[in-house]
């Protein structure tokens, strides 16, 4: 099986210090106008996807659901997470690019 390119972005922006992980941490990078990408975990709660979607949305920060919590969490080193965001604009545009491509190369 292929390592997922999204989630190996995501470990390689962690590694950088570009990550803030966790609800408390994504929604104050979201506040302070920090953040450059907001990453839900597709198996969050219904709250937690309306609550990031509508902050992202009313700031105009990019916002993506994808993978698991676990799978997530695992990118970057910690246990499960359900929110992340990428405070690195190059990276965050890289993740995304990676995203609409299909996870391709």
């Amino acid at each position: 099986m292929r390592p997922d390119p999204v989630l190996q972005m995501l470990g390689l922006a962690q590694k950088a210090g570009s990550v803030k992980s966790g609800e408390f941490m994504t929604e104050n990078a979201i506040k302070e106008q920090k953040a450059f990408l907001c990453v839900v975990a597709g198996d969050a709660s219904g709250n937690t996807k309306k609550h990031f979607r509508d902050m992202c949305s009313y700031r105009d920060i990019p916002y993506i659901e994808y993978a698991d919590m676990e799978s997530i969490g695992h990118a970057i080193g910690k246990q499960f997470r359900a929110s992340l965001c990428v405070t690195n604009a190059q990276l965050a545009q890289q993740i995304r690019n990676k995203v609409q491509s299909g996870g391709s190369d």
